[in-house]
């Protein structure tokens, strides 16, 4: 097709059904895909559109898998991905801690009932208050960010009472790894705004001036590289930076730090491009990194934890909208308006983020066309998918599903254009329970308060 171009690993396929992309339990049942046990049909008939269905079952078997795989070292889930109490209890109940990175996130994971000495606490603008409430809830690591945070943190626990147990803390250090993954989400490298870089022995000074502070209980370090990673290769030389930091705090302040926590960013397949690691294999990996900086730097035993976040939610998800629009453009493409858009789903303008779609309310057997399926919203950069294949006879009122849509879409959801946000609906077992509702505008309205 003239002025159409698309990435050569796409193929002209109307049904990318790979077991890559699609929950665990997803199928096709006379045409209509299935995510456990509930007919998108019917799901789309009783909830709506825009949707996001939730397998149960496939997310407790990642974490499951991570939590197996990398013992016995602690798998924290990653919630910025997505969380909600249900979530949260799910996790748990695994066997998984989890990371919180705000207020709101903390206060959920505790309404859920998760063990405080499970949480660890992120940020990189951690306010005295944020810190009060994370040291007065009890969670178990709290990841210091900057000097800033020092001081703040040191002010609180010197107004503590005298009997009051140390607050444990883990310094977040920029190892100055650039891990293969858009810039935006690379959190390792030094000019950006997480962490003590090692340069200028900056987190060695952090490490130590924590260490002279009473009431603190410094464990250990911690690093993130960044995030949709689907190599170790970044987690690898991030490990021998921060043995070899470890091994240089032990030589200046006498004793050896018991903990590390390498973070998580392990990539999913959002197409059939996409190659992921299986958990065994990140775990067998990163822990003969670790074990070989160990060796080298003769360092002792350490507590190690991972938090992934992505790899469990991400392919646990499926978006579903209703097409209203199919517009073939002057020969160029076909514009198939959707429902939804980057309100839902900022990741494709955000990131540039790749993703595939399929007709899922039925089988088609029309022949195959190039589109770029798009949002309602008033932006042209408004781009749920670049390039996918749907059939020639998509019409209004089809139904289109979006895989791999469970981590960072309805997290980072927005009200843009005044839009109600979709609901997320865990399915099991041929049934559904709405986890999160759809917005109205009502609930919108009545944040306007200012008449």
């Amino acid at each position: 097709m003239v002025g159409m171009t698309c990435p050569p690993w796409l193929t002209p396929s109307t049904d990318a059904f790979s077991a890559d992309l699609w929950p665990s339990t997803a199928k096709r049942v006379d045409g209509v895909i299935q995510i456990g046990g509930v007919s998108v049909v019917d799901a789309v008939e009783q909830w709506g559109t825009p949707l996001y269905l939730l397998d149960e079952t496939d997310f407790r078997g990642r974490a499951a898998r991570f939590r197996d795989a990398f013992s016995p070292w602690a798998v924290n889930y990653g919630s910025k991905a997505f969380l909600t109490r249900t979530v949260a209890r799910w996790v748990g109940a695994e066997g998984l801690g989890i990371d919180v990175c705000s207020l709101g996130e903390l206060a959920l994971a505790l309404q859920a009932g998760v063990n405080p000495e499970a949480i660890c606490s992120h940020g990189n603008n951690k306010s005295a208050d944020d810190l009060k409430t994370a040291i007065d809830a009890g969670v178990g690591h709290i990841v210091v960010d900057s000097f800033d945070e020092i001081d703040r943190i040191t002010w609180l626990v010197a107004n503590r009472p005298a009997d009051a147990p140390p607050v444990p803390v883990l310094l977040r250090v920029t190892p100055g790894v650039a891990a293969d993954t858009h810039v935006s989400i690379q959190t390792a490298v030094a000019d950006q705004k997480f962490g003590f870089t090692l340069a200028g022995g900056v987190a060695l000074t952090a490490l130590l001036r924590l260490e002279a502070t009473a009431g603190i209980d410094l464990r250990g370090v911690h690093c993130h590289v960044g995030s949709q990673i689907l190599s170790t290769q970044s987690h690898e030389l991030a490990i021998v930076r921060l043995v070899a930091l470890l091994a240089l705090f032990r030589q200046a302040a006498g004793r050896e730090l018991p903990e590390c926590s390498l973070g998580g960013g392990f990539g999913i397949a959002y197409t059939t491009a996409d190659r992921p690691l299986a958990a065994s294999v990140i775990a067998n990996r990163l822990m003969a990194a670790l074990d070989q900086a160990r060796v080298v730097q003769d360092l002792g035993p350490l507590s190690v934890s991972i938090e992934p976040g992505r790899a469990i939610v991400g392919p646990a998800a499926v978006a579903f909208y209703t097409v209203g629009t199919v517009k073939p453009v002057n020969g160029l493409r076909t514009y198939v308006s959707v429902d939804g858009g980057m309100s839902d789903n900022p990741r494709p303008a955000t990131y540039q983020a790749a993703y595939m779609a399929v007709l899922a309310n039925r089988t088609s057997h029309a022949k195959p066309m190039l589109c770029r399926v798009v949002g309602k919203h008033c932006e042209t950069g408004d781009i749920l998918v670049r390039h996918t294949y749907l059939p020639s006879d998509l019409r209004p009122g089809d139904v289109i599903g979006v895989p791999a849509s469970g981590a960072y879409q309805r997290s980072m959801a927005s009200n843009y254009n005044y839009t109600p946000r979709p609901p997320v609906v865990a399915v099991r077992d041929g049934s559904g329970t709405v986890l999160l509702r759809r917005e109205t505008i009502e609930d919108l309205m009545a944040l306007d308060v200012g008449w």
